[in-house]
């Protein structure tokens, strides 16, 4: 990164999760470093990913967004093919992308980042038709089971844990044809999950010690309440133990396709893409953000 004067933009969601004074604390910092900076706030879903693109046409250098995995979602898909740099301001319930880069997980020192590092971590993205993932997709969640806004305000991280049991009760089994690669895989599943980068609110690693977000792999795992072998190797992986659950239902690969029987919704970074059938390719090193140095 360039050591002359910085210019950053940062795009706000209005509806994160957190009640903190934010362009009080943005003047402050960046007065403090003379950065110059602006904003743009969101209302709807697609703002932030064009609001990205805008600022980086005119220049600057960072372009960072205040809000949940989905905030950071829209702006990854609009720093991909400009010369702006992705920043991150933790402002959601999870900020499971500000752990996984270990910025700060509060705003006035991830400000402070922006204006003073001068290392920048390039990171891997997927590809999933003209849209990309940073975090992880997921299968076989209706949109009507997913987790609320409400539920989050009221219960913060436990609401992920308390919605988790829940839609185990209720999803349905279903056929999987998976290609990995060049292995084919065909299971019965209730819910397929591709990761990228792989730690969650908790800071807890979804698929344990054997992912990276920069290792250029994607890695899927899947969940069957019939099966309880595939909820034992979940829960073996996040504790990095090595038995044979843990890896017989844990797959990597640069490309995959994915195809249900019936076709079921798909989810990237907590957001609704689509229905199955669909096909993922990983982008080695595609993401430039900054992070400590």
């Amino acid at each position: 990164m360039s050591e002359s004067p910085k210019k950053i933009h940062v795009v706000i969601n209005p509806a994160a999760g957190k009640d903190e004074p934010i362009l009080n604390i943005i003047n402050d910092v960046c007065r403090r470093y003379d950065v110059d900076w602006s904003i743009s706030v969101t209302k709807k879903f697609g703002d932030a990913t064009e609001f990205t693109r805008q600022a980086a046409k005119k220049g600057f250098d960072i372009v960072a967004g205040y809000g949940g995995d989905g905030t950071q979602h829209e702006i990854a898909n609009g720093i991909l093919g400009t010369n702006a740099i992705m920043g991150v301001l933790p402002g959601g319930t999870g900020n499971n992308f500000s752990k996984e880069l270990g910025t700060p997980q509060t705003l006035r020192p991830a400000v402070e980042l922006l204006c003073t590092s001068q290392k920048v971590r390039y990171v891997d993205v997927v590809q999933m038709g003209d849209t990309f993932f940073i975090l992880r997709l997921y299968v076989g969640i209706e949109p009507e089971q997913q987790t609320s806004r409400e539920d989050k305000d009221k219960y913060g991280k436990l609401a992920y844990i308390i919605d988790t049991t829940r839609k185990a009760r209720i999803s349905k089994e279903v056929k999987y044809r998976i290609r990995i690669d060049d292995e084919l895989i065909e299971v019965p599943a209730m819910v397929l999950y591709v990761v990228n980068a792989a730690k969650n609110g908790a800071g807890i690693s979804v698929v344990g010690a054997v992912s990276k977000i920069d290792d250029g792999l994607m890695d899927a795992f899947i969940l069957n309440m019939n099966d309880l072998n595939t909820i034992a190797g979940t829960f073996d992986r996040m504790l990095n133990i090595n038995t044979i659950n843990a890896k017989k239902y844990l797959r990597q690969g640069k490309e995959m396709t994915i195809e249900t029987e019936p076709d079921q919704p798909v989810w990237t970074d907590g957001e609704y893409t689509g229905r199955t059938p669909i096909s993922l390719k990983v982008l080695p090193a595609a993401l430039p953000v900054v992070v400590p140095e």
